[in-house]
């Protein structure tokens, strides 16, 4: 295992190691104006939301890693402590990496990306009218973390407005994850694209308690079939099948196994499309 000390690798080392280890990253596409009105747009992966009541965003532009030099938009919300923030999905994300071009201060990004500026309610700052969501936010706080290349700039987002354009909701109001088509930022020039099947569910186990992995046989645990995210699923349930099921289903069941490595590769079959609790069953049913 490759092991690195970030005071002993170059920055540009370390920033390829931190982009590439942590992501997908979720994009902040930035509106912001100056002092004189002039807007600016640019897309950072350095950002989340991190609070619901208040709605708090953070996102961080980051001094330029030769340079150290400042982000227009840093500079902006300085002047004018607001922003709105674009939710980018696969529709825009070419024009959105465009606008991420070097280009001089005072050049209009949503013209040079194709973009339509669309007035905000609460703040200065344009929306994106391409963005299936906007935040109008107010910021709170700049934290300066350094005056080096790559040091971050924490700017603290209060959401005072969400706009949601209405394709992207279920019949429940609900923001529908494969409408929405989602893009992330990950290291070096990829980017991930939240659709198909790339998106999978998983039950939050808030109001249930599982038996852990820690409660699994030994003789299941220890499979060398199974992986960690099928011990995983066994180690969700709630409780066992009663010795009742696991007799019932015995007797019902018209397949034998010959070998543990069977009998296993059966009960992952039934771990892939979700059916734990007759896993479960043919597992105590063939031990």
């Amino acid at each position: 295992m490759l092991t690195v000390n970030p005071k002993e690798v170059s920055q540009q080392q370390l920033h390829a190691y931190l982009l590439g280890a942590v992501g997908p990253r979720p994009i902040a596409f930035a509106s912001t104006v100056d002092k004189d009105g002039k807007p600016n747009l640019a897309p950072f992966s350095f950002f989340n939301v991190f609070s619901s009541n208040p709605p708090i965003a953070i996102f961080s532009p980051n001094r330029a890693g030769k340079t150290g030099a400042t982000k227009h938009t840093h500079e902006n919300v300085k002047e004018v402590p607001e922003v709105v923030l674009n939710i980018v999905n696969y529709n825009m994300v070419q024009q959105m990496s465009l606008s991420s071009s070097p280009y001089a201060k005072g050049v209009d990004e949503f013209v040079k990306a194709g973009f339509t500026k669309l007035a905000s309610q609460m703040v200065k700052p344009p929306r994106v009218a391409e963005a299936p969501i906007t935040l109008e936010c107010k910021v709170n706080q700049v934290i300066e973390m350094g005056e080096h290349g790559g040091a971050g700039n924490l700017i603290i987002c209060e959401v005072l407005l969400i706009h949601i354009k209405e394709e992207v909701l279920d019949e429940k109001g609900v923001i529908d994850q494969k409408k929405i088509d989602l893009v992330a930022r990950m290291g070096g020039n990829w980017y991930c694209r939240a659709h198909g099947d790339a998106l999978f569910e998983i039950p939050k186990p808030i109001t249930t308690l599982g038996i852990g992995v820690d409660q699994i046989p030994e003789s299941i645990r220890s499979s060398k079939v199974l992986t960690g995210n099928d011990l995983g699923q066994l180690g969700s349930v709630e409780h066992l099948p009663t010795t009742e099921e696991v007799a019932e289903y015995r007797a019902s069941q018209g397949t034998k196994f010959s070998s543990a490595s069977q009998l296993h590769s059966y009960a992952k079959t039934l771990l892939d499309v979700n059916k734990v609790a007759e896993a479960w069953k043919v597992l105590l049913a063939n031990a």
